[in-house]
Parts: structure tokens; sequence; C-alpha cells
């Protein structure tokens, strides 16, 4: 590639991407968020390719409003580059959030659409020390304590700290470094730079063009929220405690979408709700809820996902939209109850 190419390229790119926001709904709200949720992509395949690359120099990133994959309102997202070669040490504190989970992973969304798990730690096994820090050794050789494998074609770290109740919680502090790493960075090479920016546009494209083709299988059974597969997800970079129910909405003005379900013991489980390209909606608003939130009747579980509050069970607000995503999780549990689902007609105030 000539240099006077390289910009020229990139933006040619980025232009191909766009066209995935024409599968999504023609309305100006789904429109403008499929533009929006493409820039969002951007700015994080810009940071992650080329600002915070360096897998001999890694920094735990948080994801700051990039939603991608119907991302948890509760969680905490930290992400790194890494080498499944290289050797590291991540350290900090547990806090006190409900959850933590870290991953390492191979990323290939630009090819393929996977980001397959390499390695899993999560609180199940993770030993804290007495005050309250944490030490994590992630690497292709077993480590004594706290272990994160690492594999050949590992290309990134994703944690995970999820709450149940904002107001109490503290999520931990985490930072990373190389083991025997280098200690300043290498001057910028123009090759890598180009590179760079090929897998950013390609990031771009592929994320964007994956979740697309998830919506599209979801909305073959609207207003449900079956098992698609689990294996399907995990190839997608989903956490193994969490079992996923992903689906489809779409109402009519006046209309209700009512999620009754049984509720199983574990530490951890919610609903969202997400638009077409399955980003959670507005996180000021009531869009989602879990263990800690909802009220239930006895074990059972009512949502209801309308436009306004029906003032029963637990109302989820559709935002202005009258179609999108949705995922019910159930973190740690033993047993995984597919809900009923049905569309009613409200009565008019």
């Amino acid at each position: 590639m000539s240099d006077e190419r390289v910009w020229a390229d990139f933006c040619h790119a980025l232009e191909k991407a766009g066209e995935v926001v024409l599968k999504g709904p023609d309305t100006p709200l789904d429109r403008a968020e499929g533009y929006r949720y493409l820039t969002r992509l951007v700015r994080e395949m810009l940071y992650s390719t080329i600002e915070n690359a360096d897998p001999d120099l890694p920094r735990l990133h948080e994801l700051d409003r990039v939603k991608i994959g119907s991302d948890n309102p509760d969680n905490v997202y930290l992400s790194a580059n890494i080498r499944g070669d290289r050797t590291y040490r991540i350290t900090g504190t547990r806090g006190t959030i409900a959850y933590f989970s870290i991953g390492s992973k191979a990323n290939r969304y630009a090819r393929d659409g996977t980001m397959a798990s390499t390695g899993e730690l999560s609180d199940r096994d993770l030993v804290v020390d007495a005050d309250g820090t944490v030490e994590i050794i992630a690497s292709a050789t077993p480590h004594d304590k706290n272990w994160l494998p690492l594999a050949p074609d590992s290309t990134g770290l994703v944690v995970r700290q999820t709450y149940l109740d904002r107001t109490t919680e503290t999520p931990g502090r985490w930072r990373i470094e190389r083991v025997d790493g280098p200690a300043a960075p290498k001057e910028l090479d123009p090759e890598f730079l180009a590179k760079a920016l090929r897998r950013a546009a390609l990031g771009v494209h592929g994320t964007a063009a994956t979740f697309v083709h998830w919506t599209e299988k979801f909305a073959e059974r609207p207003n449900e929220l079956p098992d698609f597969g689990q294996d399907m997800f995990q190839r997608a970079g989903g956490d193994p405690e969490i079992f996923y129910l992903h689906g489809y909405w779409t109402l009519e003005p006046g209309q209700a979408w009512v999620i009754e379900t049984a509720v199983p013991d574990c530490p951890y489980w919610n609903f969202q709700l997400g638009n077409w390209w399955m980003e959670s909606l507005d996180h000021e608003r009531r869009i989602t809820v879990n263990k800690h939130t909802a009220r239930l009747d006895g074990d059972r579980l009512t949502i209801v996902v309308a436009a306004r509050d029906p003032g029963w069970g637990n109302w989820i607000d559709t935002c202005g939209h009258t179609s999108g995503t949705a995922l019910l999780r159930w973190l740690g549990a033993a047993t995984h109850p597919i809900p009923e689902c049905r569309v009613i007609d409200l009565e008019t105030p």
C-alpha cells in the first residue's frame, strides 16, 4: 500500500461498513442509532488497534458508551490487547461488586465473527488475599494460585465486573503489565499504522455485520426468548458461566410484550432491552432488571415491555422503539428456565 492511499483506503472501507446500517429498520430513530453505533465502533477499534495495541505495554481500558453484542448495563467492562506467547501480571483489588471474571480471547470478529475463549478465571476459583488484593498471572504455562491460561492465538483480555446494586457496591481497580516487558514503546512504524487502519476498518465492518446477522436470526422467532444454542454465543466471547437467552421483539402501538418465568437459584441474573443493533438502551431509563431490583411473586418473574408503565409486573421501557433485541442471562445457575412470552393489548389509559 502506498503512503498516499493509506487514509483513502481506510475511509473507503468505512464507507462500505456504512452499508450494514441499511440492513436495519428505516425509521429515523433506528437509522440514527445505527450510524451512531458505527461511530462508537470506529472510536473503539482505532483505540484498540493504534493507541492501545502494543501487547508488550498493555493497558486495561474501560469501554465508554461502546455497546457491542447486548452489552450488560450492570457490567464494568475492561479490555487489553495481549499476545499468547507473553506472560502478564494483573494486579488490583477485588472490590465489593457482585461478580468478577476475566477471560483470554482470540478475537476474530474482523475475519469470521468469533471471539473464542482461550482461558477463563472467575469468582469460583479466584483467590483474594486477606487485604483484598489480587494477583493474576496470564500465561501459556500453568501458574500457582490465580492462573489465566493463554493460547498461541490469544489476542486480548476481557474483564467483567457485574453489579447487583450500584448504590452500595464498588468495582475493583485493576492494572496489567507484561512480565519482563520493555520500559518504553518503540517508535511508530509506518507499516504498523497502515495495517492498524486496515484492522480497524475490518473490525468495524466485521463487528457490525456479525450482530446484524444475529438480530436477523432472532427475528425468525419474534417476541420469544428461546435457547438458540449456547455455542453460538460462546464463540463470540460469551462468559462460560452465563446461559444466554437472546430474543427479538416487535410491538404495535398500545401493545406490551409479557415475559413470565421461574427464577433459578443463582448469584446473578438480569433482563435487558436493546435496539436493533444489539446495543442496550439508555441506561438512565428503565431498560433492565436484575436479581436485586426485580419484584418477584414467589419464584416467578413477570416482565412487561411496553411504551408506558402498565402498573403491574416489572416494567421495561421501549424508549421510543417499536422493535429491537432483548437478553435474559442466568449466571451460575444449575437450571435454565425458558420463559413463557406473549403479546397483549394494554387498556387505553
